[in-house]
């Protein structure tokens, strides 16, 4: 389907091509992969079985996660991955498109992107403009659905392209890499409310926010790689140096890291706890926030 030099993204028309040519299968797969905060009360399943894209699988990153872990969606094991996405009919050879339901056009599609990338798969897209733009082109919908054949996978997780609790906690000390946080700028500052109960809004030291929106224009697509150049110039992100991306869980930090690949900085880190981890496990001085003031 796509040579190694798979694109980051891939266009509406080029998708419909595609399914009109009947490619769907075993060399091409298409993945819905929508996943909401808890309080948008959306069932991307039952959203699925209604509409999705003709010849597509639901892929849900709430079952295809680490299970052991307190917060939500941490990264899988490599057994687990392998085994999830075999069940979906993708092996090593498969060209990945991943598309979400998002009225931005994309929100948590770039997340399974990611998680594609970090188990070694580098065959792997998102489609520009989500179901939002193909829904606008006029390309067709369906709600029948076939499981696909079963096929093997094998996942190699690249370690260093996680990070950790303890290395953002590092990092704060020793300054070398910039950390760049795809949050709202409320949450950011700690002026708007977190989705979680739980968590209070905020960041840490030297962070930087670049929220994922601005990533995205008003069509749903991404931004072109100009435009993409100056949003990290402006936030005063130097590509150059070494970057981390963070949020809220892990999910629209992968905005981030697939906008540096497309300016030709492909790997960037992710600290898959992000914001909920921190909030819950670091000292008060290193949780920047406006909500206590506000609260007064």
């Amino acid at each position: 389907m796509m040579d190694a030099q798979t694109p980051a993204l891939v266009s509406c028309q080029w998708l419909a091509d595609a399914i009109k040519n009947n490619l769907v299968g075993p060399k091409l797969s298409v993945l819905d992969s929508s996943w909401y905060l808890p309080k948008a009360k959306r069932n991307t399943r039952e959203e699925f079985a209604q509409k999705h894209i003709p010849g597509a699988s639901f892929f849900d990153i709430d079952e295809c996660c680490d299970e052991s872990s307190e917060f939500d969606h941490m990264l899988p094991t490599s057994s687990l991955f392998s085994r999830y996405v075999g069940d979906l009919g993708i092996g090593n050879d498969t060209h990945v498109v991943v598309y979400d339901t998002s009225s931005a056009g994309s929100f948590s599609a770039p997340r399974v992107w990611w998680m594609f990338r970090v188990f070694g798969h580098r065959s792997v897209s998102v489609l520009d403009g989500g179901m939002k733009l193909w829904e606008a082109d006029g390309h067709p919908v369906s709600s029948e659905y076939k499981k696909p054949e079963r096929r093997d996978f094998q996942a190699t997780l690249n370690a260093s392209w996680v990070k950790s609790y303890e290395d953002v906690l590092e990092n704060i000390k020793t300054k070398e890499v910039q950390v760049v946080d795809g949050r709202s700028a409320g949450r950011f500052k700690g002026t708007d409310p977190e989705p979680r109960a739980d968590i209070h809004p905020g960041h840490f030291p030297g962070a930087i926010n670049m929220p994922y929106p601005t990533f995205l224009d008003s069509s749903g697509k991404h931004l072109q790689t100009e435009a993409l150049a100056k949003l990290f110039k402006d936030a005063g992100v130097d590509l150059e140096r070494p970057l981390w991306a963070c949020c809220g869980s892990g999910v629209t930090a992968c905005h981030i890291i697939l906008a540096a690949e497309r300016l030709g900085h492909p790997g960037v880190p992710l600290y898959d706890g992000s914001w909920c981890e921190w909030f819950q496990r670091a000292d008060k001085e290193n949780i920047i926030s406006e909500w206590e003031k506000k609260k007064e």
